[in-house]
C-alpha cells in the first residue's frame, strides 16, 4: 500500500520523466571527438578541491562512465557497486533499501533501520547518514569516487572506514539532453534521462529522471502468488545561478518512490556441515505462509543549496541540506513454513519494520584560500541534526510491536592545510573537533530511554613526493572517530537497549601513483595497516535471536590495493583492480550467541545457560579477504562516424565470513559475476544501440544469511539479458 505522500511523489516524478524523455529523444546533434590512446585525467575532490587523482595523497578510485552504465543497466540498485572497486563491499538483508557498506573490511552488519555505519555516503556534497538515505538510486551521475581509510578531517560526518561519494551531472549554459532505455529478462525495464541548459542570463537548469521496473518472477508455491518485482521512480531538478564570476549558487531538489519486494529469505538452503546451496534452493520458487507478499514501499525527498562566493583571496562555501523519508518492509523471515519446511523450521517469524518521519538537517560552512602560492588552507564548521521513528511489528504476534524514536545531534569545527615545500614535495595536515550526542526514546517504556554523547579530536598528516613527473610516492597517517551508538531492536523482545561506546581508528598508509608507458598506463597502489580501539560490532541472530551492540577491545587489519587503467591501443582500454585485507578481532573475552543449526568452529563457553562463541582472532564480518575486478572495452570503426564495440566487466569476491563467530555454513567461498555489452555507437556518442547481459554465467551466490532459526540465506540477482538504446545531443 502506497501512502498519499508516496503517490504525490510518484505523480510528480512521472511528470518530470515525461518532460525529460520527450525533450531528450527529439534532439541528437553531433559533437566531434578526437580518438587517442592516452588516458583522460581523473579529477577527484578528496580534499574538497578539484584535483588530479595522481596528485592527492590518499588511496582513491573512481568508476568509469562505461562501468557505471553497464553495472546499472539491468535495474540494479546501489549494491551493484560491491566489489567493483578494490576494498569496497556492500550487502543488504533489506532488499533495495538499507545497504551496508564496507571499506578495507570495516563496516557494520546491523540490519536495523537505526544502524550506525563507519562508511559515509555523500551525495552531491550532502552526507546521507541513515541507512535508508544511503539507498537513494544512482542516476545521471557524473562520477563515483571511493576514498579508502579514515576521512575524519574535512567531510561532514566522521568516518573510520572511508567514503563513497556520488556527484550528479551539473547544469551548464550549453543545451544538453540524453535518454537511455533498456528492456530485458523478467520484464526488467529502465529509463534514465536528463535535459538541461541555460534558461536566462546566468541561470541554468538540469532535470533528470530514473524509472526501474521488474515483473514479479518468484512463485510462492503455497498460494501461487508472485513476488520479486519492483518499481523505482526517482527525479532530480537542479538550478545553477552565476550572475558574475564571484557568486555560484546550486539548488538541488530530488525525490524517490519505491514499491517492490523485500528481501527473499530461503529456509534451510545450506546443509549443516557444508557452505553451498542445496536442493532446497530454487531461484524462482519459495514456500511462504507469512510475510504478506514480502512487500516493501519507501518514499522520500530532499533539497540542498550550495552557495559559493569568491572574495578574492578567500572563497566561502555554504551547504544547507534537508532530507526526509518514510516506508516499511515486511517479510517471511524464517523463509518457509514451521513444521512443513523446507527442512526443520522450529517456528514461524513474520516481521515488518518501518521508518517514519525521518528528517535530517545539515549545515556546513567552509573558508578556503584561493591564491597562488606554496600554502593552501581551509577551515570550517559542520552541524548535523536528525530524528526518526522506527517501528517493529510482528503481524502474527511475534515479535510484539515496538516503537522507538532516535535523535542525533552533532557539530564539528575543522581545518586543513597543504604546504608545497618544493616543486616535488608537499605535506598536508588537518584537525577536526567533533561532539556527538544520541538519544533513544521509548514512549511505551520510558525505563528504556537512553542518552549518550562523546567528543573527539581526529586528525591526519600526509606527504607526497614526486620522484619523476610521472611517478610519485606518498604516506598518510590518519585518525578517525565514530560516535557512540544505541541499538533498541531487542526492546521488541523484552530486553533493554544495548549501547556501544565510541570507536577510534589509527591508520597508516603508504603508496605510489604513476602514469607509465607514454601516458597509456595509470597504475596506483597502496599498502595499509590500521587498529580500531573499542571497535563497534553487532552480534546478530544466534539461537537467542538477539541484536546487540558490543565493543571489542580492538580490531586490526592490514592489506593492500592496486588500481590500474591501460589503453594499449586507441580502440582498447582495460581497467583492473585487486585488494587483499587481513582483518582480526582482538578481544580474548568477547563471546557472542551462535546459530541453532550449524557447525561452529570457534571455542565456546556457557554463559547464563547459553552457549556462546569466543571470537578472538576471527576476521571482521562481511570482510572479503580478496576483491578483484576487471573491465575491457574494444572497438572497431564501421565507417567515418560510427563503431562497433564490446564491453565486459567481471568482479570477484574471495572467502568471506558472514558473522562474528565462524562456522562451516556461514563462510562463503570464492564468488564471481560478469557482464557483457555489445553494440554499435556513433563516435560522437549521439546514438548507441546495444545488447547486454548481467550475471552472464548465471551464478547463484550466497550474499548473506539469517542464523537464529534455520540455515536461511539470500542470494544475488538472477541472470538478465536485454537490449538498450541511448540518445545524446
Amino acid at each position: 500500500m502506497v501512502s498519499g505522500k508516496g503517490r504525490s511523489v510518484r505523480f510528480a516524478l512521472l511528470g518530470l520523466m515525461s518532460a525529460v524523455s520527450a525533450t531528450a529523444l527529439m534532439v541528437a546533434p553531433a559533437v566531434a571527438q578526437d580518438s587517442e590512446d592516452r588516458l583522460d585525467v581523473v579529477i577527484i575532490t578528496a580534499t574538497q578541491r578539484a584535483e588530479n587523482l595522481q596528485d592527492v595523497p590518499v588511496s582513491a578510485a573512481t568508476l568509469s562512465e562505461d562501468a557505471i552504465s553497464a553495472i546499472f543497466s539491468a535495474g540494479e540498485d546501489v549494491l551493484a557497486l560491491a566489489t567493483r572497486v578494490p576494498a569496497l563491499y556492500a550487502e543488504s538483508s533489506n532488499g533495495r533499501v538499507a545497504p551496508r557498506f564496507y571499506i578495507r573490511g570495516l563496516g557494520n552488519t546491523d540490519f536495523d533501520l537505526a544502524a550506525s555505519q563507519p562508511v559515509s555516503i555523500i551525495m552531491d556534497d550532502v552526507v546521507m547518514e541513515n541507512v535508508v538515505l544511503k539507498s537513494f538510486p544512482i542516476f545521471d551521475v557524473e562520477q563515483v569516487e571511493v576514498y579508502r581509510g579514515p576521512q575524519g578531517t574535512l567531510f561532514g560526518r566522521n568516518t573510520t572506514a572511508g567514503i563513497v561519494r556520488f556527484t550528479s551531472a551539473k547544469p551548464t549554459e550549453e543545451f544538453d539532453a540524453r535518454a537511455q532505455a533498456s528492456y530485458g529478462s523478467y520484464g526488467t525495464t529502465t529509463f534514465d534521462g536528463a535535459v538541461g541548459g541555460g534558461i536566462a542570463p546566468g541561470l541554468s537548469a538540469r532535470a533528470s529522471v530514473l524509472w526501474q521496473h521488474r515483473d514479479d518472477w518468484i512463485t510462492n508455491t503455497v498460494n501461487n502468488s508472485e513476488l520479486g518485482g519492483y518499481d523505482e521512480y526517482a527525479g532530480r531538478l537542479q538550478l545553477a545561478y552565476a550572475p558574475d564570476d564571484k557568486l555560484d549558487v546550486l539548488v538541488n531538489l530530488h525525490a524517490r518512490d519505491l514499491d517492490g519486494t523485500a528481501a527473499i529469505f530461503r529456509a534451510n538452503v545450506i546443509t549443516p556441515g557444508t557452505n553451498g546451496l542445496n536442493s532446497n534452493y530454487t531461484r524462482d520458487r519459495v514456500a511462504y505462509n507469512q510475510g504478506g507478499g514480502n512487500n516493501q514501499a519507501y518514499n522520500g525527498w530532499g533539497a540542498s543549496a550550495n552557495v559559493a562566493y569568491d572574495f578574492g583571496d578567500i572563497e566561502l562555501t555554504s551547504i544547507t541540506a534537508y532530507e526526509t523519508a518514510e516506508g516499511s518492509s515486511r517479510g517471511d523471515i524464517d523463509g518457509g513454513i514451521a513444521g512443513s519446511g523446507p527442512g526443520f523450521i522450529p517456528f514461524d517469524s513474520d516481521t515488518q519494520d518501518s521508518i517514519d518521519d525521518l528528517s535530517q538537517t545539515t549545515q556546513e560552512f567552509r573558508l578556503a584560500s584561493d591564491i597562488a602560492g606554496p600554502l593552501s588552507w581551509q577551515v570550517g564548521a559542520y552541524y548535523f541534526d536528525a530524528e526518526f521513528t522506527v517501528t517493529t511489528v510482528g503481524p502474527s504476534g511475534f515479535p510484539p510491536p515496538a516503537t522507538l524514536t532516535h535523535a542525533n545531534q552533532s557539530w564539528a569545527v575543522f581545518g586543513q592545510a597543504t604546504y608545497d615545500i618544493s616543486d616535488v614535495f608537499s605535506v598536508t595536515g588537518g584537525l577536526r573537533y567533533t561532539e556527538d550526542e544520541k538519544d533513544l526514546t521509548v514512549a511505551a517504556a520510558p525505563i528504556n530511554n537512553v542518552s549518550i554523547s562523546d567528543d573527539h579530536v581526529s586528525w591526519d598528516v600526509s606527504a607526497m613526493y614526486d620522484i619523476t613527473p610521472d611517478f610519485s610516492v606518498y604516506g598518510r597517517v590518519a585518525n578517525g572517530f565514530r560516535g557512540p551508538s544505541i541499538q533498541g531492536r531487542d526492546i521488541a523482545f523484552f530486553a533493554p537497549p544495548s549501547v556501544a561506546k565510541s570507536e577510534t581508528v589509527l591508520s597508516y598508509e603508504a603508496g605510489f601513483k604513476s602514469t607509465l608507458l607514454e601516458d597509456t598506463l595509470r597504475l596506483n597502489a597502496a599498502a595499509f595497516t590500521y587498529e580500531v580501539d573499542d571497535i563497534q560490532l553487532t552480534a546478530v541472530g544466534g539461537g537467542a535471536n538477539l541484536v546487540q551492540l558490543v565493543n571489542a577491545e580492538k580490531g586490526k587489519a592490514w592489506g593492500f590495493e592496486v588500481d590500474a587503467e591501460w589503453a594499449p591501443m586507441d580502440n582498447l582500454v582495460f581497467t583492473g583492480g585487486f585488494s587483499y585485507v587481513d582483518s582480526e578481532i582482538d578481544d580474548p573475552n568477547l563471546a557472542v550467541g551462535i546459530c541453532a543449526q550449524c557447525t561452529v568452529t570457534d571455542p565456546t563457553v556457557v554463559i547464563s545457560g547459553s552457549t556462546r562463541a569466543l571470537v578472538d582472532g576471527n576476521p571482521f564480518p562481511n570482510a572479503p579477504e580478496t576483491i578483484a575486478n576487471i573491465t575491457a572495452r574494444w572497438s572497431a570503426q564501421v565507417d567515418a562516424d560510427s563503431e562497433f564495440f564490446v564491453f565486459t566487466d567481471w568482479a570477484y569476491q574471495g572467502a568471506t565470513n558472514l558473522f562474528l563467530y565462524e562456522s562451516i555454513e556461514f563462510q562463503t567461498d570464492d564468488q564471481f559475476e560478469g557482464g557483457l555489452k555489445v553494440g554499435w555507437t556513433k563516435l560522437d556518442g549521439s546514438l548507441e544501440i546495444a545488447a547486454f547481459a548481467r550475471n552472464i554465467t548465471d551464478e547463484n551466490n550466497i550474499k548473506g544469511a539469517i542464523d537464529f532459526n534455520n540455515n536461511t540465506a539470500f542470494v544475488n540477482d538472477p541472470q538478465i539479458w536485454g537490449v538498450s538504446l541511448k540518445v545524446t545531443n
